[in-house]
């Protein structure tokens, strides 16, 4: 049985001076504002993102991206808190073991320096210690400098990636690698 939509993660928050914001855990209904977020990435910024150029988020990748298993995976969205734009969204997905679950952070480009990628993910990592994943991991371009900067500001650890000298793999223990907790 797959677990329902966890509602318990669906907060209020405030960044900067006093911006209120909605984080809350992605809907299968997020689809559309997915698209729509990342047509506010510039075009450089999705190429940060995704490794690759790409106008925008085809719609196959959005209804993957919106539609997860909540009990190996959680994605969290940022929305004002009186409507539905989605600002940025941060991801993991776990291995079947949930020992280790892959991240990834995306912010829209007008939203940046603002506290909103730290804030994602800093409530990603709460979640995830919360549901006893042991570490998180992903790769980022070494370009990406905003990027690297949040990873090492939040206690990633950077090692050269064995496959592609243009990433960096980071990785930030979680907790214990016990059982998970549900």
């Amino acid at each position: 049985m797959t677990r329902p939509y966890p509602k318990e993660y669906d907060r209020p928050a405030s960044i900067g001076a006093g911006v209120l914001l909605r984080i809350r855990p992605i809907r299968p209904d997020d689809e559309d504002r997915l698209i729509e977020m990342t047509e506010h990435l510039t075009p450089e910024d999705r190429r940060l993102r995704f490794f690759t150029q790409m106008r925008g988020l085809p719609r196959e990748l959005a209804a993957r991206f919106a539609r997860i298993d909540y009990d190996r995976e959680m994605a969290l969205v940022a929305t004002p808190l009186d409507g539905d734009t989605v600002l940025g969204v941060s991801r993991y997905a776990a291995e079947p073991d949930m020992r280790q679950a892959e991240f990834a952070l995306a912010v829209r480009s007008d939203w940046h320096h603002r506290g909103l990628g730290q804030l994602l993910m800093t409530r990603l990592i709460e979640i995830a210690k919360e549901r006893g994943i042991g570490s998180l991991y992903g790769q980022v371009l070494r370009e990406n400098t905003i990027m690297l900067e949040l990873c090492h500001h939040l206690g990633f650890v950077a090692e050269n990636d064995a496959d592609d000298p243009a990433l960096l793999y980071m990785t930030l223990a979680v907790c214990d690698q016990g059982t998970p907790r549900t």
